[in-house]
């Protein structure tokens, strides 16, 4: 039976190659542009022409961060063990 401190807070991180701190680092970078971004909108919903471009930005920005560089970061470690062999 797993412990539960590595059930809720060890499982996920490790499933991503991060340790608990980069994972909580990650999240709460996240998060913090993530509420920026909804502020953005929610101004642009009154005022159609301010942050015109502010949020499809900010999801760009972290898609980008979380799958685009995820997938180089996994495919470049995938290559690095296999030229280490």
């Amino acid at each position: 039976m797993k412990s539960i401190w590595k059930k809720h807070f060890l499982d996920h991180p490790s499933s991503v190659d991060e340790s608990y701190l980069e994972h909580m680092g990650q999240a709460l970078y996240f998060s913090s542009r993530m509420i920026a971004g909804g502020l953005a909108c929610f101004v642009h919903g009154i005022v159609p022409s301010a942050f015109v471009r502010t949020g499809s930005g900010i999801i760009g920005k972290l898609y980008d961060r979380m799958v685009l560089n995820r997938r180089r970061n996994r495919d470049s470690k995938s290559v690095n063990s296999v030229e280490q062999v």
